[in-house]
């Protein structure tokens, strides 16, 4: 993932980001030409309780040079007003394990990198200086801050205290925990009273958010170099106090021997053969591509001495549900099964009244239960992980329990958090009310539930279907149980296969009573268990609607167009926003739904013609993905990630959360066929 100099003009440049992880929470994340766009943009942002309490330390650094007395300043930020031209001198950039920024100013080129040590607040930048044939003077000014990450610091005057102790140098922002810096060479020049005043972040106006913000600049580094002089220079930031003894090359070397070893560990790429062919060559490219992007989302969580998912960068934190619907992606394909094993602990961990936890608060880690989908969720990923471990005693000593209690509290009704979750007469689930949004629709804009979707919503009686069959297929040790859990199952699917089909519509209702066209039907025949027999009509009916309806290279849309409400473009402010979020937006980790629907038609269907076509549009839909995403990946708008949502139609611009990790695993699921 190369950008030439060609590539960095200023305006497209401005829209293509990169972000960094360090398996905790935190992260370093920029635009490709260093110029902060966003509040959430910082070259250290770190959880103070990983995940949680993400707070922003370092902005940036501002590097200039001076040659015989010509100072050049090669940091590019953004006023109201005006744009700093660092830029110009910038040749390239590129993003594999971590962002490598080039420049050339006069005849002294200069290379940076940015990295995050694994598992701590820690960010390091190597700057690589060959210098020309005059003297020169390599300036860094550290712009900082210390906030909540969803903050921002208007009109704000630091009260900022530093103490230096040779080349370690602490400081104290606003009564903050100490914040520790190192240089391997230069000297520090203190500063008093400095502030960067009013940082304009573009994306935030957009967004209808303060854009503008105030830093503080302790002091600046100043390093001699000397004439045809190659020099190396690392910084580091941290809030580790040992800031002394870490080293810049060892945390590089570390991290790409990490990521080396989780290439083979997959057996995804095969590294023993040569003189491979072009295609294969970009092939493993890919692979390692999302291999990477995927391993940014799994984060430890130490408190709990586990594991889990970031849902997306840079705003939210581990969320079960899209952990769930990540977690054959990210962690099964890879073969990350013992952490796979964890992140189903942490699912468990904090399980109330049958429902567990859809996240957890950012500001004291509190559970949050305003879910009812990540329950019935765990049951098809839980049958995924016996499927590629064959973990039975885990799965019997661990889950069944835990599962159980779901299916007993789902029954039986739960009130918690206002989810009015309950098994109604016919067998189907009801759920939410006018003012819940517990469904994976989950915008709600001023107290408002924007798709509340309460009463018998089609996924969600769906999963309880499959959830019934895995539990009778996890019983067969009981068979009383396992009657009764098929007893509940066919009740369910007589219900399903009634109430649900709408005829005039030819796809099934989203709500008992709705009849809006949303791609959550595709619930009904992607599960392990479809409650819709896939070589029925009403399945390869409601998959032609959906197709028809729904479909796009990015994704699915949430809303078909024509329909009451429908946006398909995702911009404005915070209500416009929330207001179009699941009304016609695509979101692209649908595709996952959509694939293990075609599959399902490709493998039932009896008609052996018929079944040929669903073959064949199944291998089209693969290619059609790859080659969408292949480029998406490596040129449009987080380098090396793929984004929450896009717009909904041309040019499908990339939209929401830079780096959501659904979206990379359901991709990486389908560009895996076999």
């Amino acid at each position: 993932m190369k950008f030439a100099k060609d590539d960095l003009k200023l305006e497209e440049a401005l829209k293509k980001e990169w972000i960094i992880t360090n398996g905790i929470g935190g992260y370093a994340s920029s635009t490709i030409l260093g110029a902060n766009t966003r509040k959430y943009h910082g070259l250290l942002v770190a959880p103070l309780i990983p995940p949680a309490k993400r707070t922003l330390i370092l902005s940036k650094l501002d590097e200039s040079i001076e040659i015989d007395g010509r100072k050049h300043e090669l940091f590019t930020n953004i006023g109201k007003n005006y744009i700093s031209q660092g830029y110009k001198y910038q040749q390239s950039f590129i993003k594999e394990y971590m962002p490598i920024f080039a420049y050339k100013v006069e005849d002294t080129e200069i290379t940076k990198v940015v990295c995050m040590e694994y598992s701590k607040n820690t960010v390091g930048v190597l700057y690589k200086i060959r210098n020309g044939k005059s003297k020169a003077k390599l300036t860094l000014a550290p712009i900082m801050n210390y906030r909540d990450v969803h903050g921002i610091n208007k009109n704000h005057i630091f009260n900022l205290t530093q103490i230096q102790k040779g080349r370690k140098l602490e400081v104290k922002i606003d009564d903050g925990k100490p914040i520790y810096m190192n240089i391997s060479a230069g000297n520090y020049i203190e500063h008093h009273n400095d502030t960067f005043f009013n940082m304009f972040y573009i994306e935030e106006e957009k967004r209808g958010f303060e854009p503008e913000e105030n830093h503080a600049v302790p002091g600046r580094y100043e390093i001699e170099i000397e004439p045809n002089e190659e020099k190396e220079i690392s910084f580091i930031c941290s809030l580790e106090e040992n800031i002394e003894e870490l080293d810049i090359r060892t945390i590089i070397t570390k991290e790409i021997v990490r990521y080396g070893e989780m290439f083979i560990k997959t057996e995804l790429i095969n590294n023993r053969k040569e003189n491979k062919s072009e295609s294969e060559i970009e092939r493993d490219k890919l692979i390692k591509n999302f291999l990477i992007a995927g391993d940014n989302f799994i984060i430890q969580r130490p408190l709990f001495n586990t594991y889990s998912i970031i849902a997306g960068y840079p705003w939210f934190l581990d969320w079960m549900r899209d952990t769930l619907i990540a977690f054959e992606g990210l962690l099964l394909i890879p073969k990350k099964y013992e952490i796979a094993k964890k992140v189903l602990e942490t699912c468990v961990r904090d399980i109330k009244f049958g429902l567990i936890p859809n996240g957890y608060s950012e500001g004291d880690d509190r559970p949050l239960y305003n879910s009812v989908d990540a329950s019935l969720l765990l049951f098809e990923q839980v049958k995924k992980y016996l499927d590629y471990t064959k973990d039975y005693k885990f799965v019997k000593e661990e889950m069944y329990g835990k599962l159980e209690s779901i299916i007993i509290n789902y029954k039986e009704g739960i009130d918690l958090d206002d989810n009015n979750i309950y098994m109604d007469t016919d067998g189907l689930i009801v759920s939410g009310t006018e003012n819940t949004q517990n469904t994976w629709m989950d915008a709600k804009y001023a107290g408002i539930a924007v798709t509340p979707r309460n009463g018998k919503a089609v996924e969600i009686n769906a999963l309880w279907y499959n959830a019934l069959k895995i539990m009778a297929e996890l019983s067969t040790d009981n068979k009383e149980k396992a009657k009764e859990y098929e007893k509940l199952a066919l009740r369910c699917k007589s219900a399903f296969e009634i109430k649900f089909y709408n005829k005039k519509r030819k796809c099934l209702y989203d709500v008992l009573g709705d009849s809006k066209i949303r791609p959550n039907q595709l619930f009904a025949l992607s599960l392990t268990y479809p409650v819709l027999d896939p070589n029925s009509p009403v399945a390869k009916e409601m998959f032609e609607t959906v197709t028809k309806k729904l479909l796009n290279s990015y994704g699915l849309k949430t809303l078909a167009k024509g329909e009451e409400n429908y946006v398909e473009v995702y911009e404005g402010d915070g209500f416009r926003r929330d207001f179009s979020y699941h009304q016609g937006i695509t979101w692209t980790w649908l595709l996952g739904l959509y694939y293990n629907s075609l599959k399902k038609l490709a493998t039932n269907t009896k008609n052996k013609a018929e079944r040929t076509q669903y073959e064949n549009r199944l291998k089209e839909f693969v290619q059609d993905v790859t080659k969408t995403f292949s480029k998406e990946i490596n040129e449009r708008g987080c380098i090396g990630s793929i984004a929450e949502i896009y717009d909904s139609k041309k040019p499908y611009l990339p939209k929401g959360a830079i780096a959501q990790a659904w979206s990379v695993a359901e991709v990486f699921r389908i560009i895996m066929e076999k």
